[in-house]
């Protein structure tokens, strides 16, 4: 009788067996897929704001300013880390709003020449 059991059994009890192992794999995917995912956005978020602010200083080490000067801090982004802009997707004018934040940064930290009249 036993055998017989055994044999009806096993082939469910397998199946249960392959279920939960699959679930299993499937959970520890999803977390590693997670959990990298978020390393690597934020690598790219790293990588996007050290683009803008080396296409900044370049844009005015040319002598830019005003508008060509968020155009050409935003053409240095895009070639340097195409895949960060690509992987980030940031909305229109997200790019634009983020380099001009960053040139009032830099603006602002700037020492202020004072000049005095002497006489």
């Amino acid at each position: 009788m036993l055998p017989i059991l055994q044999d009806q059994l096993m082939p469910v009890v397998l199946q249960l067996l392959s279920a939960v192992i699959g679930l299993m794999i499937a959970r520890a995917a999803n977390m590693a897929r997670d959990r990298w995912g978020i390393e690597i956005e934020a690598t790219h978020r790293a990588a996007l704001q050290a683009a803008i602010m080396s296409g900044l200083q370049s844009a005015l080490a040319r002598g830019l300013s005003g508008q060509s000067l968020v155009d050409g801090a935003i053409d240095h982004v895009r070639m340097s880390v195409p895949d960060a802009v690509r992987a980030l997707k940031p909305a229109p004018g997200v790019l634009e709003t983020i380099v001009e934040a960053r040139l009032r940064d830099v603006v602002q930290s700037l020492p202020v020449a004072v000049s005095r009249d002497r006489g």
